[in-house]
């Protein structure tokens, strides 16, 4: 018999696009809450990436406990399959201390893959996806999607007769797992049938984020961004790394191709086409619950609007 929510333990999820404030909202929510803060964040997990990435300082962490910052040097790959992991990890760790995590950021993907679950996808066999790559050749047709049908119907189904590349993978699943895709994916259970996730966004009027997108990006030079990206350009960085939104940008500048000032009108416009992205991923989200946030709203003032819809999440 499936556990109402009022049973569940608790996750909040505080998202949205770049630079609208959601450090400051969270910190107030996290003292409210009885809350321990785990960045969503896709590039806070890097040492040495702290201007760029606008990681909490490091008062806020002494205030209030923060997860998932600092974790890796910036030479490692770090993909969502390794978040979801160590943010299942923190999950435990801090539902033990009875507190609620509350997860703060703007990466979209480790939101869904963390609630929804990873598919447990095998390794390639680069032998047998040539044979089958051949005998579609073949035989031609939808010679290979007949035969996916044969053995998952499921996942057939949702593949275009004409997408091979898929094809092949389901195929390959198949054969190497002794396992339909269809039946791993099942077997990949939602964080949410044990837990009462919440999810809230916050919002403001386009312009006034893109202002403020900009006084950033400005506030971040003035705070030591071009000589902390310096450092970083010496290194050896994973590919993850050298591609931050920020880096890549003042890295162009240090090999030559943009003046500096270029570099940082480039900053300030791929981030605002970044936010835009983000808010998009979020708006398709229909579980997100949004809070518009007024131009001179206080973040207690944001932070009291969240209290409230939590307040009244329907059972």
């Amino acid at each position: 018999m499936p556990q109402k929510i009022k049973d569940k333990k608790k996750i909040i999820f505080l998202v949205g696009p770049t630079a609208i404030g959601k450090t400051e909202v969270a910190l107030i929510l996290a003292k409210r809450m009885n809350a321990e803060i785990i960045s969503c964040d896709s590039m806070q997990v890097y040492k040495g990436m702290d201007i760029g990435t606008q990681k909490p300082s490091l008062n806020s962490r002494e205030l209030i406990r923060h997860h998932m910052i600092d974790i890796v040097t910036p030479d490692k790959e770090f993909s969502v399959a390794d978040f979801r992991k160590r943010a299942l990890k923190a999950i435990r760790e801090i539902h033990k201390i009875n507190k609620i995590p509350l997860f703060v950021g703007g990466t979209g993907l480790y939101m869904k893959v963390l609630i929804g679950g990873l598919f447990p996808s095998p390794p390639k066999d680069e032998g047998l996806r040539k044979r089958l790559y051949e005998e579609q050749k073949r035989h031609g047709g939808n010679y290979l999607h007949e035969r996916l049908k044969k053995v998952d119907s499921q996942t057939a189904k949702i593949i275009h007769p004409n997408d091979t590349k898929k094809i092949v993978r389901a195929l390959e699943v198949y054969y190497t797992t002794k396992k339909t895709m269809s039946e791993l994916k099942a077997s990949t259970k939602p964080l949410t049938d044990r837990f009462d996730v919440r999810i809230f966004a916050l919002a403001r009027e386009r312009n006034e984020l893109y202002r403020r997108i900009n006084e950033r990006v400005e506030k971040m030079f003035k705070e030591g961004f071009l000589e902390e990206a310096e450092k970083l350009f010496k290194r050896q960085l994973s590919l993850t790394a050298r591609q931050a939104i920020g880096y890549r940008e003042i890295f162009d500048y240090l090999n030559g191709k943009v003046t500096k000032e270029e570099a940082k009108e480039l900053i300030k416009k791929n981030t605002r086409q970044y936010a835009k992205r983000q808010l998009t991923w979020f708006r398709n989200d229909k579980r997100v619950k949004w809070i518009e946030v007024c131009e001179h709203e206080r973040p207690s003032e944001v932070a009291a609007k969240v209290n409230r819809k939590d307040r009244f999440h329907p059972d």
